[in-house]
């Protein structure tokens, strides 16, 4: 095993993985675990129990503290923070800590903040200055103080998902494997206008459920998950909100701002709302009763199932 320690280093742990370099003036405590080929830079402090991945980089000024767990591939930019006490005061030294989890592939941007107990997803970007008060879904990206959610990471570029818009043909294909926008029927009248759709028509399959989204904070984000079985078709009747979908390849996002628009989601399709306008009211129309161990819920495990169990990585 080899590793890059710079004079002015310390390094006091016996796991550290062959190709890691560790800069000027940093020290790594007895007891934490560093995966292979990362860069520790200038001034950064590792804690006892704290685990890190592999080709990971850790910017300088960077304090890593007790229940850090830093998967393969992060990049964290200098001077980011991560306490992990939810709680200050007291005046004494706490045994316990709040464990803080960032996903494979993740980037956190310099001086952004995280607080106790948060999870950045897989893919997921922290813009610099960002204070993460909540967990992060993967491929977000969030902003602000406190941070809000105002877009996805596209899977293969460090760009926007792209949008997808209804042209004029009555069914738009999207990136996403199976995932359609529908241009549904609008009959405009003097006395009123109406949009109508048919189940198994302009709707693709039979529906045994149904159910609405309303008062959605705009900060929050709904959905989250994948189907294993379960069709679904949205509808937002009023208002506005953006979904993201993915096929654990390629990425889109669809903007829903006029009812007579419908998105077709297949089964294994990871679905987001999010962005919703303070009216929005979203009809959900379902191919299957509620089960809920129809649902996919963890990100990881979605991946699993719709690309098999990745190979190891030579080093």
């Amino acid at each position: 095993m080899t590793i890059e320690l710079h004079p002015s280093a310390v390094c006091e742990s016996s796991t550290v993985g062959h190709g890691t370099r560790i800069s000027a003036f940093s020290r790594v405590l007895p007891g934490a675990r560093i995966g292979q080929h990362c860069s520790i830079l200038d001034h950064v402090l590792v804690e006892a129990d704290v685990v890190i991945g592999n080709r990971v980089t850790i910017r300088s000024g960077v304090q890593l503290w007790n229940g850090m767990r830093v998967e393969d591939d992060v990049f964290i930019d200098a001077n980011a923070a991560f306490p992990n006490h939810p709680h200050v005061g007291g005046g004494r030294a706490r045994q316990h800590y709040t464990q803080t989890v960032i996903r494979r592939g993740a980037s956190i941007g310099a001086n952004a903040t995280l607080l106790p107990g948060v999870t950045v997803g897989e893919g997921a970007a922290i813009e610099a200055g960002s204070v993460v008060t909540r967990s992060v879904p993967a491929h977000a990206v969030v902003r602000g103080n406190p941070g809000r959610i105002v877009g996805y990471v596209h899977s293969a570029s460090p760009n926007a998902a792209p949008v997808v818009t209804c042209d004029a043909a009555a069914v738009t294909n999207t990136p996403v494997r199976g995932v359609t926008v529908h241009q549904m029927p609008v009959v405009r009248d003097m006395r009123g206008d109406l949009s109508a759709g048919e189940f198994e028509r302009e709707v693709p399959f039979a529906v045994r459920r149904y159910f609405v989204v309303f008062d959605v904070p705009s900060e929050d984000v709904r959905g989250e998950h994948a189907h294993r079985e379960c069709h679904q078709f949205l509808l937002c009747v009023r208002g506005r909100c953006r979904v993201v979908v993915d096929d654990g390849g390629a990425r889109a996002e669809v903007v829903l701002d006029r009812l007579d628009l419908g998105l077709h989601v297949p089964p294994l399709t990871w679905a987001i709302q999010y962005r919703h306008s303070s009216d929005a009211l979203l009809l959900v129309f379902a191919s299957h009763y509620y089960d809920p161990a129809d649902y996919i819920r963890d990100y990881g495990e979605f991946l699993r199932m719709v690309k098999g169990p990745a190979a190891p990585i030579s080093t």
